[in-house]
C-alpha cells in the first residue's frame, strides 16, 4: 500500500486542531500549527508513512516496556521498518526505512553483527511507537547484548532532542512546543546515547532526509 507524505498528515491535524481555537494570529495558532509554520520557515521537508506489517516488528505500547535479558533471535535477513516500528536482523541482514523525508532511523549495529533499526517519527503513527516511547523499545530489544555503534540518521534539522523524552502529542492545547532553529546532531547523539544508556561516543549523526534508506 503507498505511503502519504507527513505534509498532508500535518495539515490535516492542523485543520482539526485549527477549529478547536478561537484566537487569530500567531497567539491563537494551536502549537502543531505552530510546529509546520516553523518547520516550513526552515525549508525542512516533512512526510509521513503509515505503518506497515513487518517481521520481527515490536508494535507500539502505551508505556515503555521493561528491557529484556535474553537476544531475541531474528525471523527474516531483510527488513522493512516503517514510522513508529522497532524491528532486527541478524548478521548480514539488511534493514530498510521507506519515506524517511522528516523522520529519524536509529541503527544499532551489536557486536555479534546483527542490527536493531527503529523509524522515529514527528507525530505518532496509530499503534506504533511515537518518538519518547521508541529509543525504550529499542533498549528492550537489545537486552544484554553489547552494541558496537549506533547510527542515527534523516531529517536532523526537523528534530529537537527532547523530542525523544517528550512527544508533540504530550502537549497539550496552549502549551508551548519546541521546535528546532537549526540542526542539532550533537544534541541529539546525547539524547540517543542516554535513552540507550550507552556512550556517547558510539553515537554518530547523519544529516540524511532524502526518502528511503538502506543499511546493509
Amino acid at each position: 500500500m503507498a505511503t502519504k507524505g507527513c505534509v498532508a498528515r500535518m495539515r490535516q491535524i492542523r485543520q482539526v486542531r485549527w477549529r478547536r481555537t478561537n484566537g487569530t494570529g500567531a497567539a491563537g495558532l494551536p502549537v502543531t500549527a505552530l510546529l509546520v509554520l516553523s518547520l516550513g520557515a526552515g525549508g525542512v521537508a516533512v512526510a509521513q508513512a503509515q505503518p506497515a506489517v513487518a517481521s520481527e516488528v515490536l508494535p507500539g505500547p502505551v508505556a515503555p516496556p521493561a528491557r529484556t535479558t535474553e537476544p531475541v533471535t531474528p525471523a527474516s535477513a531483510h527488513l522493512r521498518i516503517t514510522e513508529g516500528q522497532v524491528g532486527e536482523v541478524g548478521p548480514g541482514g539488511t534493514i530498510r526505512y521507506p519515506s524517511v523525508t522528516s523522520c529519524l532511523t536509529v541503527t544499532v549495529r551489536l557486536q555479534d553483527g546483527g542490527k536493531v533499526g527503529a523509524h522515529a517519527s514527528l507525530f505518532q503513527v496509530p499503534g506504533e511507537y511515537r518518538s519518547d516511547r521508541i529509543l525504550a523499545a529499542v533498549k528492550q530489544r537489545i537486552g544484554t547484548r553489547r552494541v558496537r555503534a549506533v547510527e542515527v540518521r534523516g531529517a536532523v534539522g526537523a528534530w529537537v532532542p527532547s523530542y525523544f523524552t517528550r512527544a508533540i502529542e504530550s502537549y497539550a492545547e496552549g502549551e508551548q512546543v519546541p521546535v528546532p532553529t537549526g540542526p542539532d546532531p550533537k544534541g541529539l547523539a546525547r539524547a540517543v546515547a542516554d535513552g540507550l544508556g550507552e556512550p556517547r561516543g558510539k553515537v554518530t549523526v547523519e544529516d540524511l532526509p532524502d526518502g528511503d534508506q538502506t543499511v546493509d
